[in-house]
């Protein structure tokens, strides 16, 4: 199966920023190109406040093909107030809103102290619980205080994902042993730093595979022809689901018909 008959098969990616002000110029068109990919539907990352919002307000415009989470990204924790639940349990209540997050702990450039993050990130893990949506989950260089905390509220919560998972062995076992589902995104298209992850996905059960590329971050660099610019697209999903079916020894076809059926259960997506 090629990359061409995708539009029968179709994908969804799990998580895209379309609310960057990267698409601004031009939003139509690179939905459009991703349609022609076979990307069917797209979850857009709510990251903060304003992101949540216009993510809310894009998935208005294009019901049935774009959804929205709602969440305060560890960078942006040393802005949480009170006030952050109200408007982020609001959003909760639309049904385009599908997840609560990205949330979680990022100790690699500390943005907002480690403190700030650890106290978002439980209040939107209690959000998720209280609405009973999944949690769209960050985490770079801290993992043992993310399981610590996890393990405060898993026994609560609806379904996890971690998004774009970049670790080892270890970090993977830790995620499947608490039941997560799997973000896989261009980052295994990397020569440099993700070629580990093709020996790791086949550890991954079938039905905890979910497909993103985090637009407009992580283009994989191993496109060929190499587009002009670095954005990267929700249309270059399918680029990292032929690479997943070549680490797994499925056809895309497979990859296709059984990462969008794991993201339709996983959101509640009709």
């Amino acid at each position: 199966m090629s990359r061409t008959d995708l539009q029968a098969h179709t994908l969804i990616d799990v998580g895209a920023n379309l609310a960057h002000d990267s698409f601004d110029p031009d939003r139509d068109e690179v939905l459009a190109r991703a349609t022609d990919a076979g990307v069917a539907g797209i979850v857009i990352t709510g990251s903060c406040a304003s992101s949540s919002r216009a993510a809310l307000e894009l998935s208005r415009q294009r019901p049935g093909q774009l959804f929205g989470t709602a969440g305060v990204h560890p960078h942006h924790a040393k802005d949480w107030t009170t006030g952050d639940r109200g408007w982020m349990r609001a959003l909760a209540a639309n049904p385009e809103v599908v997840a609560i997050g990205e949330c979680g702990l990022d100790f690699y450039r500390n943005f907002s102290t480690p403190e700030d993050q650890e106290f978002a990130f439980r209040a939107q893990l209690e959000i998720a619980i209280e609405t009973a949506l999944p949690v769209f989950l960050h985490q770079r260089d801290a993992h043992e205080r993310f399981c610590a905390i996890l393990a405060d509220y898993l026994d609560k919560l609806p379904r996890a994902v971690a998004h774009c998972f970049t670790g080892g062995r270890q970090e993977l076992d830790d995620y499947l042993d608490m039941g997560f589902y799997i973000g896989i995104t261009g980052w295994i298209c990397d020569e440099r730093r993700g070629h580990h992850l093709r020996e790791l996905v086949p550890a991954i059960p079938p039905d905890r595979l979910l497909l993103e590329t985090d637009s407009p971050y992580l283009l994989p660099r191993d496109l060929d022809p190499k587009p002009s610019g670095r954005r990267n697209e929700p249309m270059y999903l399918a680029h990292v689901a032929e690479t997943v079916a070549g680490c797994t020894g499925e056809t895309l076809e497979e990859i296709a018909e059984r990462t969008t059926g794991n993201a339709r259960r996983f959101f509640s997506i009709e």
